[in-house]
């Protein structure tokens, strides 16, 4: 199971009832944070997200709001008792950023590795199980989408095996694709599996103009993140000037590449209630959800 949070939703700055905008995932007890802006660390413990599990931080872009949170998210991390490797993952000048940062956060009791993506590089990394790829976009500085995959194993069929007179104990190792043997005779997985299954697959996007490349990196996404910096198509021209998505944006995004479900996120500060917007994205893509800080699914 791949649980997904969304401990805030807005952009720009915080506000009373609203956290900035971050996506956690955790996959067996293993977990990642995409951003974190001002206050992350307490956005991230009212929605009930253990730090301890936080091994990967995959940031999109350098604006403040995405960003500015780091030294208290380190810190914070260092209270939790870690010792363990924190992975940081983001576009280029990702290690000038990260320096600067952690001036007033010197001394850490864990070590942080960076991954610097290349100028217009499109890449793919394994972390704790989770396969993750990163996408250029289009905003007013360097900025990247996010990808996350999890494999899942092929289809057991019970009936299959118990037909073939295969113990139940030896059920595992064929399932996980590993042939078996048992009374002179020896099974392979194939014998007892039907197919493959489909990867589950949750894809983040903010800060951002549509890029025709966004599509099949979101093809198919069980899940997918999306910003809508305002609900009002009549805002479109201002947010195109400034490097955003609206609503109806990512609604046609999550259409054209077939997704099961969109949240929409990253909310502009002048936009306290986008609700009463959410048609616009629906008349698009009915499965589309004003996400709220917390929200929460198990995939």
């Amino acid at each position: 199971m791949l649980d997904i949070c969304l401990p805030g939703t807005g952009g720009m700055l915080p506000l009373e009832n609203r956290w900035l905008t971050c996506c956690w995932m955790e996959y067996q007890g293993n977990a990642l944070l995409i951003d974190c802006g001002e206050g992350t660390q307490l956005a991230l413990k009212k929605a009930g997200c253990k730090l301890s599990r936080l091994n990967t931080l995959l940031l999109t872009h350098y604006h403040a709001d995405h960003v500015a949170g780091l030294p208290g998210l380190l810190l914070t991390l260092g209270n939790t008792g870690k010792t363990t490797p924190l992975a940081i993952i983001g576009p280029e000048g990702l290690r000038t950023v990260v320096s600067a940062l952690t001036v007033i956060a010197p001394v850490l009791p864990y070590p942080i590795e960076l991954y610097e993506a290349k100028r217009g590089e499109q890449g793919t990394l394994e972390r704790d199980g989770m396969t993750v790829s990163f996408l250029p976009l289009r905003h007013s500085i360097l900025c990247l989408g996010y990808r996350v995959e999890i494999k899942r194993k092929p289809i057991f069929n019970p009936e299959k095996a118990q037909a073939l007179g295969i113990p139940k104990t030896l059920y595992k190792f064929l399932h996980r694709g590993e042939p078996v043997s048992y009374e002179g005779k020896t099974f392979d997985p194939d014998m007892v599996l039907d197919g493959p299954r489909k990867a589950l697959r949750v894809t983040y996007f903010t800060d951002t103009q549509p890029v025709k490349t966004m599509k099949e990196f979101a093809r198919n996404s069980d899940l997918l993140i999306s910003e809508g910096m305002y609900g009002d198509d009549a805002e479109r021209g201002k947010m195109e000037a400034k490097g955003h998505m609206i609503f109806s944006d990512s609604a046609k995004l999550a259409r054209d590449a077939c997704a099961e479900k969109l949240w929409l996120t990253h909310y502009s500060p002048a936009m306290p209630d986008p609700m009463p917007y959410l048609q616009y994205a629906r008349n698009i893509f009915p499965n589309a959800e004003a996400a709220k800080d917390g929200q929460k699914l198990v995939l």
